[in-house]
């Protein structure tokens, strides 16, 4: 080649990496706006269109929506999801007329699997617009029970709260671990540790950030000290997604396989057998993963031959069987344990008639206890939801408090039925959130109980305790004219706070059935003020006002 065309070719070669240097690869914004569009429409406002383009993934009334967007091929720098929060399952709109929503456990699916290889594979940065969705607060503690396994194991108190402090660090699933696992190895992720500023407030700060600094750091995957100092006041806070070398690494891998689509139903069992294997107080860390497993496998999966073996298998282990039956038996009387006598159940490890045994071992001890409160009774109407254990007769003392009373009622006894419903209208406020407890398992199912309660509301003299059996009432959705003329001429002698009460009682009945223009005129009239501007009674008024 002559010199010449050497230097021809030189040329081009460096006019074209000249070009590659002077305009960087676009950069691909995606967003996710299940709620409000201020933030997403922020940036795109700011951010040059020929250097950025925004993808929305969110496609309206399609509920597979995000497996759409794997499928499309796209690949985000950067991801904004806008959204309420509820702190651990789902982003959320609080518009009425909103379908789409973000479950977590939907992120979690997409990235530990391969069905979506491309999607976040190349992400910079992630910007979560939600309440608490960096907050550090563990959703999981090491509980009293798995202290007493470690300490029983042969720990003594001080290391057997060191682990249960380590149990809680690698495993409480606090709302920004999850994020570093869903996210892994994103540089950045911008989050709340605590409540975040709404859609208006938070575009009109994003404004101001980008007016100020522009809008050079965005993509750039670099520490944002500027983004952060415009959002100090509102506690926006940084972390980094997880990488192989993080300690916890070996924690995402675990919930991978729980959330990894590509496993089979028999795969995932084996992994559960594995789980098995480890200490009681790890196993425990994951009881609401395996809970929410085996509970989706139907009869049909469980016919399956591959399934079968599996379960088997599990079933043939005696000796994890006795380790966690162990466990479950010495924990306290909760829901925790039993929700473990329930996976119990479903691995094959006890039959219906012993799973019953168990609860009602559950029922003893809850009945043997000086004192019982509204979680006590919670649970034993929680264990007898099918009613199966109607009609037990307990080797315990019978104690004739409310408590005691209303663990009887759950288990059928009528007697206690009637005295823990005329406990609701005891001035005592324990007891009447005892009875609540009960009501929103065993409801009051016929207009005369309703009119008895109505009435026995209206003589209270005690005004916490009438507030408390007001909200007992509001969750029957009440339809009787009778009850809800009683209340309404409740309304003008009582004071504030219970008119409040009453009113929502009110907004969830089917007050159509009443005279409107009366009940109108009662509220107006006879309403008095109350802290904390509007509340339920002008709430009601409205509804009332609309044609």
């Amino acid at each position: 080649m002559c010199l010449s065309a050497k230097l021809l070719l030189l040329g081009v070669l460096l006019a074209t990496f000249t070009l590659s240097v002077a305009a960087p690869r676009e950069r691909t914004v995606c967003t996710i706006t299940v709620n409000s569009a201020d933030e997403k429409n922020a940036f795109r406002r700011y951010l040059p269109q020929e250097k950025f383009r925004f993808v929305e993934l969110v496609e309206r009334d399609r509920p597979d929506w995000l497996a759409s967007a794997c499928q499309t091929g796209v690949r985000c720098d950067v991801l904004i999801i806008s959204g309420h929060y509820d702190g651990g399952n789902e982003f959320f709109s609080d518009q009425l007329d909103a379908r789409e929503f973000l479950p977590v456990a939907e992120l979690e699916r997409v990235s530990c699997s391969g069905s979506c290889p491309g999607l976040f594979s190349q992400l910079k940065e992630v910007y979560l617009f939600g309440c608490n969705t960096l907050n550090p607060e563990a959703q999981l503690s090491a509980s009293a029970d798995i202290l007493r396994s470690l300490a029983s194991g042969g720990l003594t108190r001080t290391d057997a709260e060191r682990v249960a402090r380590s149990l809680t660090a690698a495993y409480g699933e606090s709302s920004r671990d999850r994020m570093r696992q869903i996210f892994k190895d994103v540089p950045a992720i911008y989050g709340f540790s605590a409540v975040a500023p709404l859609g208006p407030k938070a575009g009109s700060i994003l404004s101001r950030y980008f007016q100020s600094a522009g809008s050079g750091d965005i993509g750039s995957g670099q520490p944002n000290t500027r983004m952060l100092g415009q959002f100090s006041a509102n506690g926006m806070a940084l972390t980094h997604g997880m990488t192989d070398a993080d300690p916890h690494a070996d924690v995402r891998r675990d919930v991978c396989e729980f959330a990894d689509e590509r496993l089979s139903a028999a795969q995932r069992l084996d992994f559960i057998h594995q789980l098995l294997q480890r200490r009681m107080a790890e196993v425990a860390m994951f009881l609401g993963r395996i809970e929410r497993y085996v509970t989706t496998l139907s009869d049909n999966d469980r016919r399956t031959p591959e399934v079968a073996r599996a379960l088997e298998r599990i079933g043939r282990d005696g000796a994890a069987r006795e380790r966690y039956l162990a466990f479950a038996r010495d924990a306290d009387p909760s829901a925790a344990r039993a929700r473990m006598l329930e996976v119990a159940h479903r691995l094959g490890w006890l039959t219906a008639p012993q799973l019953s045994a168990e609860r009602v071992r559950m029922i003893d001890e809850l009945l043997a206890r000086d004192a019982v409160n509204a979680a006590g009774v919670d649970l034993a109407c929680t264990v007898n939801a099918d009613h199966q254990l109607d009609g037990l007769e307990s080797p315990v003392n019978a104690v004739d408090d409310v408590g005691h009373l209303a663990i009887r009622a759950c288990m059928g006894d009528p007697a206690a039925y009637t005295q823990t419903r005329d406990a609701l209208f005891s001035p005592r406020v324990g007891d009447v959130a005892i009875v609540q407890t009960y009501l929103r398992h065993r409801p009051l199912e016929d207009v005369g109980q309703i009119r008895i309660v109505t009435e026995g509301i209206a003589r209270m003299d005690a005004e916490d305790a009438q507030v408390r059996a007001l909200q007992a009432l509001g969750g029957h959705r009440l339809s009787d004219a009778e009850s809800l003329e009683a209340l309404t001429r409740l309304f003008p002698v009582v004071q504030a706070p219970v008119q409040v009460a009453i009113a929502g009682v009110l907004i969830r009945a089917d007050y159509t059935v009443i005279p409107r223009q009366e009940l109108l005129d009662t509220l107006r009239e006879h309403r008095l003020k109350s802290s904390g501007g509007e509340n339920m009674i002008d709430a009601l008024i409205r509804r009332l006002e609309s044609p």
